[in-house]
């Protein structure tokens, strides 16, 4: 049985806009094509926004986009951004109208990181470059006018789950301070929807599915034995985490590995804000001017901007 009407109604244009989103070797290069080359919106007179592409001794240059408020208030904050696509799609163009807000709201510097993208590139190199745009964010923390201490990091989806892969890989490495992660229902757990674990049947049904996630997760783990940081939900020492915030809706595939994880994150001490909103589904943003999304925008900047707040 299908849980449309569970969906809320001002999502429904979801279903004609997501289609029939079946991900296989074959499909995947029309999707990059037609799903994420949209064109640049135009410039934002708030905004300064640059292409930086950033030396990487373990591979290619990652080039990210680099937004600055015109009007910029010293010291501030900055925000690395990673992008969503399942591991397999994506590019730091399909947020460009989130982080101008961002900008224009809390007056932050945002710098938005490719990664490099599976089944050409595991998992590994995809961590690399957010550490190494982490790195660059700290690295240049003085020339940008942000203070070191006011760094955070987050995405969506994929770009969540990485962004926690990058806190974890973080707390571990010891060289590069997160004040604060901004997940949105992040992709954590390499075993949602597998046989040994379909999850709730109410879950998934749209946009992505349970077959996305296996062909996501199978082609970014490769060969590589699933484990933290780059399956955040196994990770077993969830203590030194930075505060986290995580937003997720009551019909993702990944609500319920959400919700565990923020429940793991604040058994460890980790001051943690989880919202799952009613009614939702993933990619729910595509979709203008829902109550839905105004309460998302809403919920997310505030949060963002106490999670980059001076401290003290």
């Amino acid at each position: 049985m299908s849980t449309a009407y569970l969906l809320d109604p001002e999502l429904a244009p979801i279903l004609a806009m997501a289609g029939n989103l079946e991900i296989t070797s074959e499909s995947l290069p029309a999707l990059r094509d037609g799903r994420f080359s949209k064109p640049i919106p135009d410039d934002d007179p708030a905004v300064l926004r640059e292409e930086v592409l950033i030396e990487n001794s373990n591979g290619p240059a990652v080039r990210c986009l680099l937004y600055k408020p015109a009007k910029a208030v010293q010291p501030t904050a900055g925000y690395l951004h990673l992008h969503g696509g399942g591991y397999i799609m994506g590019s730091p163009e399909g947020s460009i109208a989130m982080n101008n807000l961002i900008v224009k709201t809390l007056g932050v510097v945002v710098l938005s990181s490719s990664y490099r993208l599976a089944p050409e590139h595991v998992a590994t190199a995809a961590l690399n470059d957010a550490y190494r745009a982490l790195g660059w964010l700290h690295e240049h923390a003085e020339v940008l006018g942000i203070d070191p201490r006011r760094i955070g990091i987050g995405g969506e989806s994929a770009g969540g789950g990485l962004a926690a892969a990058l806190a974890i890989h973080a707390r571990d490495q010891g060289e590069y301070t997160i004040c604060h992660q901004h997940l949105t229902y992040p992709m954590l757990d390499d075993r949602t929807g597998s046989d040994a674990a379909p999850g709730d049947p109410l879950t998934g049904e749209f946009v992505w599915t349970r077959a996305s996630n296996r062909f996501g997760w199978t082609s970014y783990l490769g060969d590589l034995v699933p484990a933290a940081p780059y399956v955040p939900a196994r990770l077993e020492d969830f203590r030194g985490l930075p505060p986290s915030w995580i937003h997720t809706v009551t019909l993702d595939l990944f609500r319920d590995e959400n919700i565990l994880f923020a429940q793991k994150l604040l058994s460890a001490g980790v001051p943690t804000e989880l919202i799952v909103s009613k009614g939702g589904c993933h990619g729910f943003q595509m979709v203008p001017n829902t109550a839905i999304g105004r309460r998302y925008r809403n919920d997310f900047l505030e949060a963002l901007g106490r999670g980059l707040a001076a401290p003290g």
